[in-house]
């Protein structure tokens, strides 16, 4: 099966290419694009600039790959629901030692799955050592190292990577071709601005098992990604993924415990629930929306209540002085919430 949706473009949505257009002049890039599917339809693919900055570079279009950069973890949230729904993992709850036994004990100690999977589980790496900022499940900080230990919990419990279980389950039924971990690069890969001199995180990883952050995806099969999560795995009336695959990973898993103003995730995923002062979802995105964002400014919007999934795409990397990405990411979410409003206008 191939995904494919019908093009109706609607003038409504046209704000939301203006946003985009704004930040691709705010950050440091050479291309970018959007792409808005609402109620079974694109009404909204734009694609913006260059691969990269040569001269010879490849104009940015519709088979163009973008390093999501952590928007992949999306998909890693996919693969420990696929391995809860199909009792490889018992449950979230379940402490990360029990699966990863080597681990130090007295640093992991009250750790669990849920507490790694919502960025609370309190974790930082200080050069080869792990050491604990805060007791698990009692505050929020945005780490990298509890997703590693994502990635061999999924490995150890089923026997398949992470890229395995996306592909048998998602790209190939789909026929997703634009959408994988590179070990090489070629010419539908985008450049990425500004790497860091050294940082390893930004090698072209030599693994291609969905564990590292080599993953780069067109904007069209992101979107059809979050379009399979709106659907809650049914494409064309055939139930491709579990329903409860996607609903497990989409909903509220943080700690009750956790204080209010902080963030809320899913399986990864952001969540809209409570208010909460440092979210990164728009304070006009209904609850139970979600969203996933990642360093290179790619962005993956998912609102349920109106039947919408939002791209943005960039070839950025991090936040330029003076470009507050929570801000810019949130209005990314409020204008289409106003493009939804007047389009509402306009019907009636």
């Amino acid at each position: 099966m191939i995904l494919i949706l019908n093009n109706k473009n609607n003038p409504s949505f046209l704000p939301v290419l203006d946003h985009v257009n704004s930040t691709f002049h705010k950050v440091i890039c050479s291309g970018a694009s959007t792409l808005i599917i609402h109620k079974d339809s694109i009404v909204l693919e734009q694609y913006i600039g260059k691969q990269s900055t040569a001269n010879e570079a490849r104009i940015v279009q519709a088979d163009t790959q973008f390093h999501v950069a952590s928007v992949r973890k999306s998909y890693i949230g996919f693969a420990v629901s696929y391995a809860l729904f199909y009792g490889y993992i018992n449950s979230i709850d379940d402490l990360v030692l029990s699966y990863l036994p080597e681990l130090e004990e007295t640093i992991w100690k009250d750790t669990t799955i849920r507490h790694v999977l919502n960025h609370t589980h309190g974790l930082k790496q200080e050069g080869n050592r792990t050491v604990r900022e805060f007791a698990p499940g009692t505050n929020w900080s945005y780490k990298q190292i509890g997703i590693e230990a994502l990635t061999q919990i999924v490995k150890r419990t089923t026997n398949k990577s992470v890229a395995d279980i996306i592909h048998e389950n998602v790209f190939i039924p789909l026929g997703f071709n634009e959408s994988n971990w590179y070990s090489k690069k070629h010419e539908q890969l985008v450049d990425v601005m500004l790497r860091y001199e050294g940082d390893e995180d930004w090698k072209t990883s030599e693994s291609t098992e969905g564990d590292k952050m080599n993953m780069y995806v067109s904007t069209r099969e992101l979107a059809y990604w979050g379009y399979l999560h709106l659907k809650k795995g049914k494409i064309n009336g055939k139930q491709m993924v579990p329903a409860e695959i996607i609903e497990m990973a989409t909903s509220l898993q943080s700690p009750s415990t956790l204080p209010k103003e902080l963030p809320q995730n899913g399986f990864l995923w952001f969540v809209k629930d409570l208010p909460a002062q440092k979210t990164e979802i728009g304070h006009h995105v209904p609850k139970g929306s979600y969203q996933i964002l990642g360093f290179t400014n790619c962005t993956l919007l998912v609102i349920p209540e109106e039947e919408i999934v939002a791209v943005r795409m960039f070839n950025s990397f991090g936040s330029p002085e003076g470009y507050d990405y929570l801000s810019d990411v949130r209005s990314f979410g409020d204008t289409i919430m106003k493009c939804v409003t007047n389009e509402s206008k306009v019907s009636l």
